[in-house]
């Protein structure tokens, strides 16, 4: 028997080549997240060819679970066609990381990323929306914390079915609430339920940064905050003192909500932090006894300020009887009906939101090492 003996430099060159063609057939797979080719967006990791098979490593920069088989399916299709191509192993995964903020602030210990949810005014379910966009993130992959920040009006505790107080294991730092599996704070875990906040603007403010602050916090990718109403002085303090990496704006498509979303919107540009998007809340009304659908508060509010503004449109969420039903008892829809329509659009609001964010600039200071100066 003759021995065959194989030339590296062929190897190498033919490996070239086919990687190469791999990788333009990746550039023409969208991802409709992020909006660009997994190739630009660098989700591609790895490209492994062994004679006409080959192994893809894709890494999103945002939690997006629900998206990983669809993926893997339009990679296997793109490459599908390429002349020789024998075995296609794909494998998909997430890595959320620190992103920046305010230029004079840093990122919070235990946090990577905080996200503000905001409106002009009330009544337009932002506080629903804030929840079970928390469970849609924790959903996707994501481990997530959502901060009560409307001191006058809290309202997370019973939308996650969280009762009692927070521990203290030090008598100085609170342990943070878990409701669903979301680790929450609010001012409604330390007074009554019904006992009114009497304060001032000062205190209100100070209460917020003491609730942030003092919260061990543990290894969370997304904190959501939950805002009050309006531009006044909890948004101000969260603009100044509060790290944030980006904001999202709930509306109504009704005219009134939209021009108060606007000036939260524009509230946001002035101070620098970035909008991810526009949530356009009850934009159809479905009856739950005919299925016949209404636009009670009109129609396409949201996207045409998403266009006035230059913000995406991060979904659309219908006005249905069982999102108010199942916030109301302590189990919001994206948990108590996971497979249902309603939280199928919660989750894809929820990785179009991470994936903007991690378009966004990130936060290299932990790279950096500490410089002390010292008199000797």
């Amino acid at each position: 028997m003759r021995a065959r003996f194989r030339n590296p430099e062929i190897d190498t060159l033919s490996m070239a080549i086919e990687k190469s063609q791999i990788e333009t057939k990746l550039g023409q797979v969208i991802d409709p997240n992020m909006e660009t080719d997994l190739v630009s967006s660098k989700a591609v990791k790895s490209i492994e060819a062994d004679g006409d098979n080959c192994k893809i490593q894709i890494q999103l920069g945002y939690p997006a679970a629900g998206y990983f088989d669809s993926l893997k399916q339009e990679i296997e299709a793109a490459l599908g066609d390429l002349e020789g191509i024998g075995s296609v192993e794909v494998e998909v995964s997430s890595m959320v990381k620190s992103h920046a903020v305010q230029q004079n602030l840093k990122p919070l210990t235990g946090i990577k990323n905080v996200i503000a949810v905001a409106s002009g005014k009330g009544g337009v379910g932002k506080s629903t929306t804030a929840v079970n966009l928390a469970l849609a993130l924790q959903a996707e992959g994501a481990t997530v914390g959502i901060l009560d920040a409307d001191i006058y009006g809290p309202s997370i505790p019973r939308m996650l079915g969280c009762k009692g107080q927070p521990e203290s294991s030090d008598g100085k730092s609170l342990e943070p609430m878990v409701g669903h599996g979301i680790q929450s704070m609010s001012i409604g875990y330390l007074v009554e339920e019904d006992t009114p906040m009497i304060w001032r603007g000062p205190m209100v403010t100070q209460a917020l940064e003491q609730l942030l602050n003092d919260t061990r916090w543990v290894d969370v990718d997304y904190l959501i905050i939950d805002l009050p109403p309006g531009t006044g002085d909890i948004q101000l303090t969260l603009a100044q003192k509060i790290p944030v990496s980006g904001a999202v704006i709930v509306t109504t498509p009704q005219d009134i909500a939209l021009l108060d979303a606007r000036k939260g919107l524009k509230m946001f540009e002035k101070v620098e932090v970035p909008v991810l998007g526009v949530i356009e809340n009850m934009s159809i009304h479905i009856c739950s006894q005919c299925g016949h659908s209404e636009p009670i508060f009109g129609e396409g509010g949201g996207a045409r300020m998403s266009a006035e503004h230059g913000v995406d449109l991060l979904g659309s969420l219908p006005l249905d009887i069982h999102i108010r039903e199942q916030s109301d008892s302590g189990n919001p829809t994206v948990a108590a009906m996971a497979d249902s329509p309603i939280a199928s659009i919660y989750r894809a609001v929820a990785r179009k939101t991470a994936a903007k964010l991690a378009t966004k600039a990130r936060d290299h200071s932990a790279a950096f090492p500490n410089i002390v100066i010292q008199n000797n």
